[in-house]
């Protein structure tokens, strides 16, 4: 039995998109799906399962960081037989080369966590997305004519730190971004044999303090909502 939602065993898709924000999760539910159920509420971490297109699906929160989303992932995959999960999130930037709103498709998450090691022995420090969920990303961002980046992320365990430099497992792995959730998502994921991508819309650019404002946020985010729903219909 879940622990941490609350939902009966059928009551949760077989795809589950992923936001930190539980109010995120609520904000897709109320705009982007049909017969909407609230399915769990536990910790006010709010979980709906809907229609999109006449396609199940789910969307919830993972909450901020490594522990949370390495919680709820892996009871979403083992407690209610999810296949796929997409983590669908906002990053920062650590280069120029990538503006506010860039859309990214995670190829690699690159992290200092020890998690996949003291989870499931996996030794590690760079771990793929998991599955063919990538690729179908990118085959949708394709057919809607969606400009869309792969990308290697750093999944940081810090969000406040006195260092202004960029850390060394970014600089070995060449990552363009920072984050905090994907490395244990993929983790979860490859040890339990499911599928498993992150989506990221750069909200800031750390070299120049570019941001996206907080009323900017939710219609920001609307066209990477849009492309792992369409992704959803196709698993």
């Amino acid at each position: 039995m879940s622990v941490h939602i609350a939902a009966k065993k059928g009551e949760i898709a077989k795809t589950v998109l992923l936001p930190g924000d539980p109010l995120r999760a609520k904000y897709i539910a109320d705009n982007f799906l049909t017969e909407v159920k609230l399915v769990s509420q536990t910790r006010n971490i709010f979980y709906y399962t809907g229609l999109y297109k006449g396609k199940e699906v789910s969307v919830g929160a993972s909450g901020m960081g490594i522990p949370s989303i390495g919680i709820y992932s892996y009871e979403l995959f083992t407690e209610f037989d999810v296949d796929t999960i997409i983590r669908i999130g906002t990053c920062g930037a650590y280069t120029t080369d990538l503006k506010v709103f860039d859309l990214l498709n995670v190829e690699f998450a690159a992290s200092e966590s020890t998690y996949a090691k003291y989870a499931w022995e996996i030794e590690d420090d760079k771990l793929s997305h998991q599955g063919n969920v990538f690729n179908m990303i990118n085959e949708c961002a394709n057919n809607s004519s969606v400009i869309i980046k792969p990308t290697t992320v750093h999944t940081s365990d810090i969000f406040y730190t006195k260092s202004s430099s960029i850390p060394a497992i970014a600089q070995k792995y060449n990552c363009s971004v920072v984050e905090m959730e994907a490395f244990a998502l993929f983790a979860n994921a490859q040890y339990l044999g499911k599928n498993a991508a992150a989506l990221l819309t750069v909200s800031d650019v750390i070299p120049t303090g570019d941001h996206i404002s907080a009323d900017q946020r939710q219609t920001a985010l609307k066209t990477m909502i849009e492309l792992a729903l369409e992704t959803a219909v196709l698993m």
